[in-house]
């Protein structure tokens, strides 16, 4: 049963998504710049590539029919081709053409056997050749690698390295992308200052708009750094006010709840704002809310850092893909065995920092990491990912099968 007044995460998520749609615009980009952008339209190829069949090994291209009826046969290498400079004849059955990889195939042969069957006879000039072929060995047809008229990357897609590489091979030099989405961050509490000031008694330095910085900066979107807001709900309205006026989406961090002190559901409520959720059966990250101004989000996150993160990464980060044009990815859970034993209540999920060890048996187990506590950012530096418990779960126990839901950082 979920904690009342509470949203479970999924639902939380499905409700969000719900309401977001692509609200930014197109531009042009340099092929060489955009690593990292939105493809704003599908792009279609608009031509075969390769344009021509072509040797996928160093060899000889004969007739594979032929070879197969006269396996003995003595071919006669007429020419040579290489990768720009084709053969131009026409290759009669029973004759080769010496050819290096990349190389567009003869008119005529329809297969290449590599060199290293062939036996050459340098003094009359042919090879025979040690082994069979099928129409089509060792030959790359036309169309391999791209295909007229076949989408070649999708639309919303973040552009990476292998994209930008066949956008150029399809002879792209500039990109239709999505405009930047501008995020605004700003952090709220009487308790944080400035890494680089001197803090007083009861005061530390704001670790979660940087970290929220790098968070929205790898996702490929603008970011507007804002002031810490002190706790004063005047204070906050002015700075939601100013943020909103110049950013597609507001993400804060801190005042999230329902003490005294917390402002932020004060301040949405000024702004006119509607309220998509608030409160979630998760821990960390309860007191998370999202507010709607029209096709503007605010994003309200914890003030603990991890539980910033773990929110920003399961519910803001989707969000913000959609509305930069781009897609809300599935979530990737891998089954994996617990090392450990966890209690807890049913009525909220959890989401563990762990790594991932291998056990006596060579199996792959996931270990807690760090010490416990949304507020204790060091137990998300050199973690493989997160555990999630459910929120039915009633604890772990070893040797339990859970999902492992890994950083993007630690792929290949």
């Amino acid at each position: 049963m979920i904690y009342k007044g509470m949203l479970a995460p999924e639902t939380a998520r499905t409700r969000l998504l719900q309401t977001i749609e692509r609200i930014v615009g197109i531009e042009s980009c340099a092929l060489e710049a955009a690593a990292g952008r939105r493809l704003s339209e599908a792009l279609v190829a608009t031509a075969n590539l390769p344009a021509t069949a072509n040797a996928a090994v160093d060899g000889y291209a004969v007739h594979a029919d032929f070879l197969a009826a006269h396996p003995a046969h003595a071919f006669t290498v007429v020419g040579r081709a290489s990768a720009g400079h084709p053969f131009s004849g026409i290759v009669t059955r029973g004759n080769a053409v010496k050819i290096f990889t990349g190389a567009i195939m003869p008119d005529g042969p329809d297969a290449v056997a590599m060199h290293e069957q062939c036996r050459v006879n340098e003094t009359d000039g042919t090879i025979q050749i040690d082994t069979r072929l099928k129409r089509g060995s060792n030959r790359r047809p036309a169309g391999e690698n791209i295909r007229l008229g076949e989408t070649i990357i999708p639309s919303g897609t973040r552009l990476g390295p292998a994209d930008i590489g066949i956008a150029a091979a399809a002879g792209h030099v500039a990109l239709s992308v999505c405009r930047r989405l501008i995020v605004g961050l700003l952090s709220m509490g009487d308790e944080i200052v400035e890494p680089g000031t001197d803090p007083a008694v009861g005061q530390s330095f704001d670790s979660n708009r940087p970290m929220l910085r790098a968070l929205v900066t790898a996702d490929g979107h603008e970011v507007r750094n804002f002031q810490i807001v002190p706790d004063d709900a005047d204070a906050l309205i002015a700075a939601y006010r100013e943020a909103v006026a110049s950013c597609d989406v507001v993400i804060s961090s801190g005042g999230a709840s329902d003490g005294e002190e917390d402002h932020t559901q004060t301040a949405l409520r000024a702004l006119g704002a509607e309220q998509v959720f608030w409160r979630l059966a998760m821990k960390p990250g309860r007191p998370m809310a999202v507010g709607s101004l029209g096709k503007k989000r605010l994003f309200c996150l914890p003030g603990n850092p991890v539980a910033a993160y773990v929110c920003y990464r399961l519910l803001a980060a989707p969000a913000l893909s959609i509305m930069a044009g781009g897609e809300a990815n599935s979530i990737l859970r891998i089954p994996v065995q617990a090392g450990f034993d966890h209690k807890k209540l049913p009525g909220r999920a959890e989401y563990l920092r762990v790594r991932l060890h291998t056990n006596a048996s060579g199996e792959t187990i996931m270990q807690l990491h760090g010490r416990r506590g949304a507020g204790v950012l060091s137990s998300l530096t050199r973690a493989d990912g997160l555990i999630e418990i459910p929120v039915e779960n009633a604890g772990v126990s070893e040797g339990d099968y859970l999902s492992f839901i890994p950083f993007r950082e630690v792929g290949l």
